[in-house]
């Protein structure tokens, strides 16, 4: 006797009927009753679901690896909430200021000491959220790549970028930082065989990077050149760290390493910046510097893991987008920064190949099943949770 057989349908004029009525393993779809065919259809997109849903608790609580993408999903069609708009617009408000900031303090604190301020107080408040999930010991066997991205990251970059904002005016840095995707997509032609530049972002290459000349060059005999060479090598820094974390930390969790690399940098700094604090601070410099280490650190990062539990990961880093031109209106109003034409000229430049330079290659090549596909607003490097926190 058969274990699992299906009812005997009698007559062979009955036979599509019963067939309807009790579907086999192995019937046409067209003979399976119309409930079946419908729950089947749905089992997909019910695993996705779980899958984003688990995804984006995960972004939220700081637990999603570092080279974690994001699964493919059906955000892009559904309208924000009014919390995502507000979420989104804080963080581009917060993360388009510390350009602001950083000018103001560097006048009355030297660079290192600044970076010691933002950064120790700062892993301070974010340490026990990554103590509570447990993140920072998976941080130990990959020690030596941690200290690697944040050396390319906060180290080497904060060091150039509050020294050069002694020379520049906030509104130029920020949008010199704009770059930092040009680089990118140049370094992933080298670093990402498999990833072609396409001819859309060859062109977005050429608009950024003039956008960048007009920015310097229309302005020359007004701009500190030294300066410039110092947010050039930040730039680089920033576009080279997301590749270690893509090639090297991609199993860890992003709180972790934010807070390890916060807690590195205030050690480095700390010899330095505890001999040679300042004997008294400005109202101005003093709040410049509690906001970049409260505001634009420490609940930066709380605020962006919420974003992307409301919006999801490929909508949160559109923000990179637009912190130029926040850094821009916040320098010329605020603090009185003249509006130059190089400016004027550069930064739709600059914004406009930034968009082309990092889309999606139309000729992308199959990627083997092991590699992780790009999770996109940005071509290359493949955007993480990290690489989507930076904030400057």
């Amino acid at each position: 006797m058969q274990a699992s057989a299906r009812p005997s349908c009698g007559s062979p004029p009955r036979a599509a009927d019963c067939a309807r009525r009790h579907p086999g393993p192995g019937l046409p779809a067209g003979l399976q009753h119309p409930a079946t065919l419908a729950r089947q259809a749905s089992e997909p997109a019910r695993a996705h679901r779980r899958l984003a849903e688990r995804y984006t608790r995960a972004c939220a609580r700081g637990t999603a690896p570092c080279g974690a993408h994001t699964p493919p999903s059906e955000e892009t069609r559904e309208a924000l909430s009014r919390k995502g708009w507000l979420l989104f617009a804080a963080l581009c408000i917060i993360w388009g200021t510390p350009y602001l900031l950083i000018r103001v303090a560097v006048r009355e604190v030297s660079p290192p000491t600044l970076i010691f301020l933002r950064t120790a107080p700062a892993a301070l408040l974010l340490l026990p959220l990554a103590i509570r999930g447990g993140q920072i010991g998976a941080l130990l066997r990959q020690w030596r790549w941690v200290l690697a991205y944040t050396v390319s990251e906060l180290v080497v970059p904060w060091l150039l970028l509050f020294s050069a904002e002694q020379h520049l005016s906030s509104s130029l840095a920020g949008l010199l930082i704009a770059a930092v995707p040009l680089i990118g997509a140049v370094l992933s032609r080298f670093m990402s065989a498999h990833e072609p530049l396409g001819t859309r972002r060859l062109v977005g290459l050429f608009i950024g990077f003039g956008g960048v000349a007009a920015l310097v060059g229309l302005d020359i005999g007004t701009v500190d050149m030294a300066a410039v060479a110092e947010m050039a090598v930040v730039a680089f820094g920033y576009a080279l760290a997301p590749f270690i974390i893509s090639r090297r930390l991609v199993d860890l969790p992003a709180m972790g390493v934010i807070c390890a690399s916060l807690a590195i940098t205030a050690v480095v700094y700390a010899p330095v910046a505890l001999t040679h604090l300042p004997a008294h601070l400005s109202w101005r410099a003093g709040s410049s510097v509690a906001g970049l280490t409260l505001f634009c650190t420490a609940l930066a990062f709380i605020i962006f893991f919420e974003l992307i539990r409301e919006v999801g990961p490929a909508r949160s880093i559109v923000i990179t987008y637009i912190n130029p031109a926040v850094a821009v209106i916040l320098g010329v109003s605020v603090l009185g920064e003249p509006f130059t034409i190089g400016m004027a000229i550069g930064l739709p430049l600059v914004l406009a190949g930034m968009v082309l330079a990092t889309s999606t290659s139309s000729t992308r090549t199959a990627e083997p099943a092991a590699e992780p596909s790009a999770e996109h607003v940005s071509g290359e490097p493949p955007r993480n949770t990290v690489d989507a926190c930076r904030q400057d």
